[in-house]
């Protein structure tokens, strides 16, 4: 409350008979160029200036007949004169209803009229002070754009004698909020439907201004369907009406629904899609695993990467498909409770290997390129999703192959023979050395116990040496078969020739055994030719093979085998 001295007027209140000082009720009688007359109920009729009752536009702002209230500030019934003023009762009636509010800490109205320094000027009734800091909750720095607004103020200062009034709109703002703020803190149920205004857009979701609390709405909760941005859904300033899916009062956090709001399309979904069935959809996402299918709007599956074609060589999805296309699909599983349908692509196409055995049987020649090299062997495309494996052991008759890129490389075109075929295990087995002679076979097929052949030393072992008759054709000939001298076993070098005959043959092991003993001495006295050039006939035969002892490398441990001839 005001002190005495603040409450104070310059007009005095009067008696009971002199109404000097009060305020009343009276009637526009009528207005004239200048003046505007009033009854008030006295002996004698009050004028009061026309100027009292302009508004801004110049526009009077009472009419005939209308009852206003006036101030009497001076009444002399003898003479029959009364000073009113209308503007002046106004005034004391804006105090006294500023002063009320000031006291009850009441939220005014109130009308921004400039800007001032520090702040704004206010029209509460009377002039009142806005300060900056005051404006907003929050720091605000374009006060001008307020000038003409109405705006609810906290008077936080007042003094009637010094016609001083300071006001907050912070206050009155933050007073607003809190009460917003507990009216919906009472509906903020799990399940209850309330309405608001989007507030913020970002990368996750939706916050959503419910009055006095923001929302958060996720992305994946925005629809039944796939959503790239929350933009595609919503727009800032839209009203929404949402679900409350939790509330978290200590922490002050709501999670909002709006796809909650209509019905789930999984819904019996299970009864749409069967195991086997067809379908058609949209590709709506293309990842490294798969591509997701748009069945319908909030239903997708999922077509894995194995799934997308019979050919093991596919490196990614979108090689494949692409987002928007339309592709019909076989249904796999579906699982309504996990939200998961699993399609394929490839089992709407024929599949090679059911036909395969009809068109490649063992002995076929195929020709394709080399996909893939391993240490096992390299693997040749034949057709479309049909990769067949040439072993290292079947690349060549000649070289001892280690590595199939020691024959072989990537992307060649090469020719193969089918061996075998195994359309559940889908394996093709297929074979390089099969288009060139076995010199081995050829070899065992012309040789006999006794012959002499002309053979290269190819290597030495500690029991004897390897000898190489025909490319790809080795035998060994024993230290025991060795010529000797007067040291014992005439040592081989490696790469010298000699003439050898033949003392057992082992078509089925690969094995041949040789020996040197009396072949050169022999050849002499018979001047006959023994010697067969590499990769032809083998050599002469003798008459008769004599006795002889035939030794062989054992293939695992590299021992030495006698057998005895007679």
């Amino acid at each position: 409350m005001f002190s005495e001295d603040d409450r104070s007027s310059p007009i005095d209140t009067g008696t009971a008979e002199d109404p000097t000082g009060e305020i009343m009720p009276a009637t526009v009688v009528k207005l004239t160029n200048g003046e505007v007359v009033v009854d008030i109920g006295l002996k004698c009729e009050g004028v009061i200036p026309r100027s009292e009752f302009l508004n801004g536009d110049g526009q009077v702002t009472v009419a005939p007949g209308e009852v206003i209230q006036v101030l009497i500030e001076h009444y002399n019934e003898q003479e029959g004169t009364v000073a009113l003023s209308y503007q002046k009762a106004a005034k004391r009636r804006a105090w006294e209803d500023i002063e009320k509010a000031f006291e009850a800490q009441r939220t005014v109205p109130g009308r921004v009229l400039e800007r001032i320094k520090g702040g704004l000027s206010v029209d509460i009734g009377v002039p009142a002070f806005l300060p900056g800091s005051h404006v907003d909750v929050r720091p605000r720095y374009n006060l001008e754009s307020l000038i003409g607004q109405e705006i609810p103020c906290k008077i936080i200062k007042l003094n009637h004698k010094r016609a001083n009034a300071v006001v907050s709109r912070r206050l009155a703002l933050e007073e607003e909020f809190a009460q917003r703020k507990a009216r919906l803190v009472e509906q903020l149920q799990e399940g209850a439907v309330l309405t608001g205004r989007v507030k913020n857009l970002t990368d996750y979701g939706v916050f959503v201004d419910l009055g006095g609390m923001d929302g958060l709405l996720h992305i994946t909760d925005l629809s039944w369907g796939r959503v790239g941005s929350p933009a595609e859904v919503v727009k800032v300033g839209e009203e929404l009406r949402v679900k409350v899916l939790k509330f978290d009062a200590e922490k002050g956090r709501i999670s909002l629904g709006l796809k909650q709001l209509a019905p789930d399309p999984w819904e019996g979904i299970a009864e749409k899609y069967h195991p086997g069935g067809r379908a058609t959809g949209r590709i709506v996402g293309v990842v490294d695993y798969g591509a997701f299918v748009e069945l319908e709007p909030g239903v997708e599956g999922l077509i894995h990467v194995s799934e997308m074609s019979w050919s093991k060589r596919m490196k990614h999805p979108s090689k494949i498909v692409s987002v928007g296309d339309r592709v019909e699909v076989a249904v796999l599983e579906v699982n309504a409770g996990r939200r998961r349908i699993s399609l394929s692509l490839r089992q709407t196409l024929p599949d090679p290997w059911t036909t395969l055995a009809q068109r490649l049987a063992p002995g076929t020649l195929v020709e394709g390129r080399v996909r893939n090299l391993t240490e096992f062997g390299a693997f040749v495309e034949i057709e479309e999703g049909v990769d067949g494996l040439i072993h290292v052991s079947n690349i060549s008759w000649a070289q001892d192959v280690r590595h199939p890129s020691e024959v072989l490389k990537k992307g060649q075109k090469v020719q193969a023979v089918v061996l075998g075929l195994d359309p559940e295990k889908r394996r093709i087995s297929l074979g390089l050395r099969q288009l060139l002679r076995d010199p081995w076979t050829e070899f065992c097929a012309r040789a006999r116990v006794g012959d002499v052949v002309d053979g290269e030393v190819t290597r030495l072992a500690s029991f004897g040496a390897f000898v190489e008759m025909e490319e790809g054709v080795e035998g060994l000939c024993h230290n025991s078969e060795m010529d000797e001298d007067q040291s014992g076993p005439q040592r081989l070098e490696v790469g010298s020739h000699h003439r050898f005959r033949v003392l057992r043959v082992n078509e089925a092991e690969k094995r041949i055994g040789l020996g040197m003993k009396g072949v050169e001495q022999e050849v002499s006295s018979s001047d006959v030719s023994l010697a067969a050039p590499p990769m032809s006939s083998p050599g002469a035969v003798t008459p008769e093979a004599p006795p002889a002892i035939a030794a062989t490398e054992d293939a695992d441990s590299g021992s030495v085998v006698e057998t005895g001839t007679s």
